[in-house]
C-alpha cells in the first residue's frame, strides 16, 4: 500500500448532529484569531499528560490538542498522511517504510526524523513507561531502522494489518526524543510534541493551561487551514458535577462540555445557544463482560442465564431518551466488520429460569435468591464512578433489579478509577463494565485472546471475560495478519460468533461521546480516529 499527501482541501471529518444545522464557518465570514477557549470535562483527570503512560481516553481528550501522529484518518475511515507523508508495506508484510515530512519541529526545538520515531517506540514499549493502550497495540512490532533522516522503517514479527490504525491513535502520538530523556514525573507534567498547542500550566484538579504554537506547520491531510491555530490558548478544565458543566456551558463560563447526561441532551435541544457534536467512539462496544475464569460464571449455562435475565432495552429506552441505541455487538457501529446476534440477547425470564435449573441452581433462599451447594448465586460487579456517567449507573442499578427476579444478587460496588483498577488486577469481580477504544476490528484480539489475560506493563489487561480458547486465538490473529478486506471480515465473523455465542458479554449501545458548545464556537470538529475533539480549526465568532 502506498499513500501520498492529499490536498488540504479535502472535506473534514465532522461528525455533527446539531439540530440540523452546519458546523461550518457563516459564508463569508472570516474566522477570528485569538481568544481563549474554555474546555469543562466531566472525565477523570490524568495523572500524567503524555499518553504512552497508561494510555486512557481522559489522556487523549487532551493529548489531542498538543500530540500528533504518523497517520490519521478521514471521514470514510480511509488512513491519510499527518506526520508521515506517505508509506508502504513490504511484500512479505513483515514491515513498513514512512517518509516523514521535513518541516516539523517538535516545540523544544527537536526535528522530527525517523531517529524520534524509533525513540517513540521504545518507549511505548519500555516497560518502565507503564503503557498499556500503546503497549498493547505494538505487540507484533519488534523495532524501526532509521533508514535515512525522514524514513523510518518499522519490522514487525507477523503482519499486522491494523497497523496503520494503531498508529492514528493519541497512545501513539509521537513525542520529542529529547523531552523523554526527562524524568518520568517532569514528561508527564508537560509532554512536548509538534501539535499545534503547548501544555504551559496544570492546575491539579482544576484546570490545564494550553497555549498556542505559532510556528506550527503540520495538520492532518483533512484539517481546514494551515498554519498556526485561530485560538490563542485553551483552558482545560475539570468539572466532575454534570449539571455544573451544564450550568457552566448555558451561562457562557465555558465554551465546550463532554460526557453530556443523556437528559441533558435533549434539555439542550431548545436552547439556541447551544450545538450538539455526537461522536461514537471505534472499537468495542460499551458491554458488561462475564469473567469466565471463575465461578459461577465460568458455567456457559450461568452466563446465557444472567445474559436472558438482563432487560437492557427497556432501560436503555427509559434512561437515554433516544441518545443511544441498543448495541447486540461486541463491536462499535462504526465498525465495519461488526456482526449483531440480536437473538442472542433477548430479555426472557422463562429461560433464565430455566438455564438456571439446568445448571443446578434449583434451590431459592429466603430473600429469592439462587443456591447450590449452600452458596447463594452472587456475582460482584464493581463500577467506575469515572468512567461510567449516572445513567449508565442506573441502568447497571436497573438490570441488578431484572437479575434478581431470575435469583442473581449483584453487588454493585462504586470505586474510584483507582481501586477499580485494583478490584480488576486482583481478579475481584464477576462482571466489569470496561471500556475500550482501538480503532479498528483487531480491538477484539486486544479484549479476546487468550494472551490479553496478562498484564501489560502499567499492571493492566484487557480481556477482562478472560476467555482462554485457543480456537479463538487463531481466528484474531490470522485476521490480524490478513490483507484482503472479504478474508477479514469472514474470520472476524467467525471470532464474533465465538464471542458472542459464549455468552462473554452483554452488550449494550456503543461508546457515547457527546460534546455540548456553545453557538459561537465555530470549526470543532472530533478525530475520525478516536473521536476525541480537535481545537485547532476551532475559533470564536465574538
Amino acid at each position: 500500500m502506498n499513500r501520498t499527501l492529499p490536498s488540504l482541501a479535502a472535506a473534514a471529518s465532522v461528525i455533527l448532529l446539531i439540530a440540523g444545522c452546519s458546523s461550518a464557518a457563516p459564508a463569508n465570514t472570516e474566522p477570528v484569531k485569538g481568544g481563549t477557549l474554555v474546555y469543562a470535562t466531566g472525565d477523570a483527570e490524568p495523572t500524567c499528560l503524555d499518553p504512552h503512560v497508561g494510555g486512557n481516553y481522559p489522556q487523549a481528550l487532551v493529548a489531542t490538542q498538543y500530540l500528533e501522529s504518523l497517520v490519521s484518518k478521514d471521514a470514510d475511515g480511509e488512513i491519510i498522511p499527518w506526520l508521515a507523508s506517505e508509506w508502504v508495506e513490504a511484500d512479505d508484510g513483515l514491515s513498513w517504510e514512512f517518509t516523514l515530512r521535513d518541516d516539523v519541529t517538535f516545540t523544544d526545538g527537536t526535528p522530527l526524523t525517523s531517529e524520534a520515531v524509533a525513540a517513540n517506540v521504545a518507549h511505548l514499549q519500555n516497560p518502565e513507561t507503564g503503557s498499556s493502550t500503546g503497549y498493547l497495540a505494538l505487540q507484533n512490532v519488534t523495532g524501526v531502522e532509521a533508514v535515512d533522516d525522514t524514513t523510518a522503517r518499522i519490522t514487525l514479527s507477523q503482519p499486522d494489518s491494523g497497523l496503520l490504525d494503531s498508529l492514528s491513535q493519541p497512545w501513539l502520538a509521537i513525542e520529542s526524543p529529547t523531552a523523554l530523556q526527562r524524568p518520568a514525573d517532569e514528561n508527564c507534567e508537560s509532554p512536548v510534541g509538534t501539535g499545534p498547542f503547548v501544555v504551559t500550566a496544570w492546575d491539579r484538579q482544576q484546570s490545564i493551561t494550553l497555549e498556542r504554537n505559532d510556528d506550527y506547520t503540520s495538520p492532518p491531510a483533512d484539517a481546514d487551514h494551515e498554519g498556526a491555530a485561530y485560538l490563542e490558548s485553551i483552558e482545560w478544565r475539570f468539572l466532575p458535577d454534570s449539571a455544573s458543566r451544564y450550568a457552566a456551558l448555558q451561562s457562557g463560563t465555558v465554551d465546550v462540555i463532554d460526557n453530556v447526561q443523556p437528559d441533558t441532551i435533549v434539555a439542550a435541544e431548545g436552547e439556541d445557544a447551544i450545538e450538539e457534536l455526537n461522536a461514537p467512539r471505534p472499537g468495542a462496544s460499551n458491554r458488561i463482560e462475564l469473567n469466565s475464569s471463575k465461578a459461577p460464571l465460568d458455567d456457559a449455562l450461568v452466563r446465557e442465564a444472567f445474559i436472558r435475565s438482563a432487560n437492557v432495552d427497556d432501560s436503555v429506552t427509559s434512561l437515554f431518551f433516544g441518545t443511544a441505541e441498543r448495541s447486540y455487538s461486541a463491536l462499535s457501529s462504526v465498525e465495519k466488520f461488526g456482526i449483531s446476534k440480536p437473538e442472542l440477547f433477548e430479555y426472557d425470564q422463562e429461560a433464565a429460569a430455566a438455564l438456571l435449573d439446568e445448571a443446578g441452581w434449583t434451590e431459592t433462599d429466603a430473600e429469592g435468591y439462587r443456591v447450590k451447594n449452600g452458596e447463594r448465586l452472587e456475582l460482584d460487579f464493581p463500577v467506575s464512578t469515572n468512567q461510567s456517567i449516572p445513567a449508565e449507573v442506573s441502568l447497571f442499578e436497573q438490570l441488578q433489579s431484572t437479575a434478581k427476579e431470575a435469583g442473581f444478587k449483584v453487588n454493585l460496588e462504586p470505586l474510584d478509577l483507582s481501586s477499580w483498577y485494583g478490584a480488576l488486577g486482583e481478579n475481584d469481580y464477576d462482571l466489569v463494565s470496561a471500556p475500550y477504544t482501538k480503532v479498528g476490528a483487531d480491538v477484539l484480539r486486544i479484549l479476546f485472546d487468550s494472551e490479553g489475560t496478562v498484564p501489560a506493563p502499567s499492571g493492566y489487561f484487557a480481556n477482562h471475560s478472560q476467555v482462554k480458547n485457543p480456537e479463538l486465538d487463531t481466528l484474531l490473529r490470522d485476521a490480524n495478519q490478513a490483507s484482503d478486506d472479504a478474508e477479514r471480515a469472514d474470520l472476524y465473523a467467525q471470532a464474533q460468533d465465538i464471542i458472542l455465542g459464549g455468552f462473554y458479554v452483554l452488550p449494550l449501545y456503543d461508546q457515547q461521546n457527546h460534546y455540548l458548545l456553545r453557538s459561537d464556537v465555530k470549526g470543532l470538529r472530533a478525530m475520525p480516529t478516536v473521536s476525541t475533539p480537535t481545537l485547532y480549526d476551532a475559533w470564536l465568532d465574538r
